[in-house]
């Protein structure tokens, strides 16, 4: 079942070179091909981390031309026979990952983290690939976007396309993030780079989760973004405190004897950036946790004093599962999360390019809506 209004071309952001704008370029409708697969008109794209990575050409540089974004929105304009009880008309929210998984590899028939799948279907399936809008796959900046229904997620009535797209990538990459410390009500954990797309999320998500939150950022932008939250994090200027410091005074609070007794149960790593990574293990309690999701090319030092000494685990988050997709919605709308959002129209999609760089923050959108 299709809508009979659907055109026969489209528009696009394409990237044609490295470190270079994209470009508006009208191209062929895409065509559904697999009988999992639905067509959406896209209603919001919204801008990540990882596209400008990509589009740096840096780190996994995606073949040329490349259309770009992996956290987008739409409504269904095109099903199959096996669209898993979508319908035209659904409005639906389309994370990168979970295009085409293979069902059979051992990941896909034994899923994995806090909130696994079934059987046969894992976002981290080895042989889908990055996903759409990474790689040789096309994502959201385009007008019409081929998704697989099993990736997707009704978009909550009340809740905005453009308030949606964000929760795609930063929000269930952070959601799952939080997951993964496995802490209960009370506990302690930090967010390095709490002011930005995944941690102005996190710490919303994280002090309604009943957290004792620790949001750290150096930027003034991220820390008055981060303070306007008012969510009751405690938000620390890394610039003028140091992790001993700050992690002393967590001290003095719970009551610890000791330094190896004060500070953090987990810490989430957001930044590229060593000093980042060296901070959040400095609040971290003997014993603690630390989850990091950032992957930059030249990596981390990892000090092995940390690990032997001091007992410190270390994990890798990439995003969550499907099941875990829908429970962050539930939790969204029952705790009232929002991004902080700034929309721009398709046509100036470079302009919000050039803000990101600049240290814009919360999350920038391409609202469809609005008039180029």
């Amino acid at each position: 079942m299709a809508n009979t209004d659907i055109p026969k071309t489209m528009w696009a952001q394409v990237l044609e070179q490295y470190e270079s704008p994209y470009r508006l370029q009208e191209l062929p409708m895409p065509t559904v091909d697999d009988p999992n697969d639905i067509l959406i008109k896209v209603d919001a794209a919204s801008y990540c981390h990882t596209d400008a990575v990509l589009a740096s050409g840096k780190m996994h540089p995606p073949p040329l031309p490349h259309i770009g974004c992996h956290e987008f929105a739409g409504t269904v304009v095109s099903v199959s026979d096996r669209s898993h009880g979508l319908k035209v008309g659904d409005r639906v929210a389309v994370p990168g990952r979970g295009y085409h998984v293979c069902g059979k590899c051992l990941e896909c028939q034994n899923p994995s983290g806090p909130v696994p799948d079934d059987p046969g279907y894992s976002v981290y399936c080895a042989n889908t690939g990055g996903g759409l809008g990474v790689g040789d796959r096309a994502g959201g900046f385009r007008e019409y976007a081929v998704v697989d229904s099993r990736q997707v997620a009704i978009i909550p009535d009340g809740m905005a396309a453009v308030e949606a797209a964000p929760l795609m990538c930063a929000g269930l990459t952070i959601y799952a993030a939080l997951r993964k410390c496995e802490l209960g009500p009370g506990r302690r954990v930090g967010i390095m780079g709490c002011g930005g797309g995944l941690g102005h999320l996190g710490l919303q998500f994280a002090t309604k989760m009943g957290l004792r939150t620790t949001g750290v950022d150096v930027t003034p932008q991220a820390l008055e973004l981060a303070r306007t939250l008012q969510t009751g994090a405690t938000i620390v200027d890394a610039s003028a405190e140091s992790a001993e410091d700050v992690k002393r005074g967590m001290g003095k609070e719970d009551g610890g004897a000791s330094l190896a007794e004060m500070g953090l149960d987990a810490v989430i790593i957001l930044p590229d950036s060593q000093k980042a990574w060296d901070y959040g293990m400095g609040l971290l309690k003997d014993g603690g946790l630390l989850v990091l999701v950032s992957f930059p090319p030249e990596g981390f030092h990892v000090s092995a004093d940390d690990l032997v000494f001091r007992r410190i685990r270390i994990i890798g988050s990439l995003i969550g599962s499907n099941k875990a997709m829908n429970e962050m919605f539930e939790f969204v709308v029952r705790n009232d999360v929002k991004a902080r959002i700034r929309t721009y129209p398709f046509a100036k999609l470079n302009e919000l390019v050039d803000d990101y760089h600049a240290g814009a923050g919360g999350k920038l959108v391409v609202d469809m809506s609005l008039k180029q």
